[in-house]
């Protein structure tokens, strides 16, 4: 997969829903407007290219937003571009990283997750979502297992899973394993949806969702929080 190819993409569609009302609530990012939800994204592309170039993970600031509809959208815009362009260099490159590898191929794949998660929910907000590519969700629900969910748990806010529950993609034919042993319950669906039930962007309980098995305990071993 080019993450750079799917990052430019969905960067751009994010800014191209910025033309709408601004004032939107994001349904599940609090109490954030879809100007808060700019702002944010914006504050983390410029996060990622110091992380880059200086290798360092404090400068963080949502606060350098610009208030004005016109200029968030260009300040938006600027650091997209900024982005992308630290992050045109060769993957392998040394970068620092909130979990392994400390290179700049995580965060081409981190950062086209986060925003096409992000896209989804300004699209949300503002009445119009627009589907998930197969592949590109599915990359997104290895991602909750190999890197989101044991950071969770590193970090105190969800425990170890005490059995395991299997995920199946119906559209792309991919499956993961989480917790340990034999799963006692699989659950499938398409990509897209299981990576936005994994967000809490749809509800766990679902006729999106087939369960077999102990569906009780597959719901446990999903509460988590599983994702930040």
């Amino acid at each position: 997969m080019d993450y750079l190819v799917e990052l430019r993409r969905e960067l751009d569609e994010f800014g191209a829903l910025l033309e709408g009302d601004l004032a939107a609530p994001v349904e599940h990012c609090g109490d954030w407007t879809l100007a808060d939800l700019a702002g944010h994204m914006g504050a983390g592309n410029l996060w990622v290219v110091t992380a880059v170039r200086e290798k360092r993970g404090d400068d963080y600031d949502e606060g350098a937003a610009p208030g004005d509809p016109a200029a968030l959208r260009a300040w938006y815009a600027g650091t997209a571009d900024e982005l992308v362009a630290a992050l045109s260099v060769d993957p392998d490159t040394e970068a620092w990283t909130i979990a392994p590898p400390n290179t700049v191929g995580f965060w081409r794949r981190r950062r086209t997750q986060e925003t096409m998660v992000h896209r989804w929910d300004a699209a949300n907000a503002l009445g119009k979502p627009a589907p998930l590519d197969p592949e590109l969700a599915a990359d997104g629900v290895a991602e909750v297992f190999d890197t989101m969910a044991w950071r969770m748990v590193a970090r105190g806010a969800a425990t170890d899973p005490e059995q395991a529950v299997r995920l199946t993609a119906t559209d792309c034919g991919r499956s993961w394993t989480y917790g340990p042993g034999e799963p006692v319950a699989e659950v499938s669906g398409t990509a897209e949806d299981l990576l936005l039930t994994l967000w809490g962007r749809k509800p766990r309980e679902t006729d999106a969702l087939t369960w077999t098995g102990d569906r009780a305990a597959g719901l446990t071993v999903l509460a988590g929080p599983l994702v930040p």
